[in-house]
């Protein structure tokens, strides 16, 4: 472990409030400290923190949640990913799921980043909910005026999990991937897509075939152009109907009576046969009576994480 790596931990685990972006001299280093903690609340034992950075991705400000189980304190610890949905910051998750109490019990560390770029002066960045700020829908922009700023894909998958690993003691060989709509997609195309990477994916009423629905053809052809085949990459249907990897066992809870279920911009069905089709586990468990809010994730987000556990800890 480096120099860096002990200092940084010591003063998170020392639950530091003050800014950490400045340079610490010592009589042989110069170390530049890559995080700033916006807010620190002891939970469940441990310690729900926010932290902003600069991200060398996105070309911005970027916050994140961390929940520090208490396990963290003397061991490494797994890494699950929450990845949060249309209009969303980190803070939705964190004050809303109830997340803490079994990322707790089973030493899980839980981050949650936030869902787009934010303040980078595009035009038309905030003139719709579903598109621009807080709707990065986890792709790599690769058109004019997003490609610079909007590329959340390799911001969830690449940089911030080295940035995890270099900071907190975590596991860099454990760590599992979850989300909610726009975020269940994003969880699900990042497991599809990086075979082995992830131990375990679960989502919540995830966008599953958004080449097909509303709200995945505004932004795929906003952030990738006309081409389908580029839309096709970020696609979970898509992408589950050529999955050439190790088994990967899939937990989907979809409320029954979600109305964007009933409004086709979730696909649920699609993705189960591409599934079925290649061989893939799917539990899928359609809730009675549960619509598309948080109080539906808070009802089934101990299962979700004992989902997760089972593959983390083995």
């Amino acid at each position: 472990m480096s120099f860096q790596t002990c200092l940084i931990r010591s003063l998170i685990r020392m639950n530091i409030k003050q800014p950490c972006i400045r340079a610490i001299s010592t009589c042989k280093h110069t170390i530049q400290m890559a995080l700033t903690q916006v807010s620190s609340n002891k939970c469940a034992g441990g310690y729900q923190k926010v932290f902003e950075h600069d991200s060398s991705e996105l070309k911005c400000k970027m916050k994140f949640a961390v929940y520090l189980p208490p396990k963290a304190e003397s061991d490494k610890c797994p890494v699950m990913y929450w990845l949060s949905g249309l209009t969303c910051t980190e803070q939705n998750f964190i004050t809303k799921a109830g997340s803490q109490q079994a990322a707790a019990e089973h030493g899980i560390i839980i981050v949650a980043p936030d869902t787009s770029p934010r303040g980078c002066s595009i035009e038309g960045e905030d003139e719709s909910w579903d598109f621009g700020t807080g709707a990065g829908f986890y792709v790599d922009a690769t058109q004019d005026p997003w490609k610079t700023n909007y590329r959340m894909y390799a911001y969830v998958t690449e940089e911030l999990p080295k940035l995890i690993n270099a900071n907190f003691p975590s596991d860099p060989d454990r760590m599992s991937v979850s989300g909610h709509s726009m975020g269940g997609h994003g969880a699900l195309i990042c497991a599809l897509k990086n075979p082995g990477k992830y131990k375990a994916v679960s989502a919540f009423a995830p966008i599953c075939n958004p080449v097909q629905c509303a709200w995945g053809q505004k932004a795929f052809s906003g952030y990738l152009g006309p081409d389908r085949a580029a839309w096709e990459a970020y696609d979970a249907t898509v992408l589950a109907a050529a999955y050439p990897g190790p088994q990967l066992d899939i937990l989907i809870d979809q409320g029954r009576d979600d109305q964007f279920l009933s409004a086709s911009q979730l696909l649920p069905d699609n993705l189960i046969a591409a599934c079925s089709d290649k061989k893939i586990p799917v539990v899928f468990r359609l809730q009675p009576g549960y619509d598309h809010s948080y109080f539906f994730i808070y009802s089934f987000i101990n299962d979700h994480i004992k989902h997760h556990a089972k593959y983390l800890n083995a």
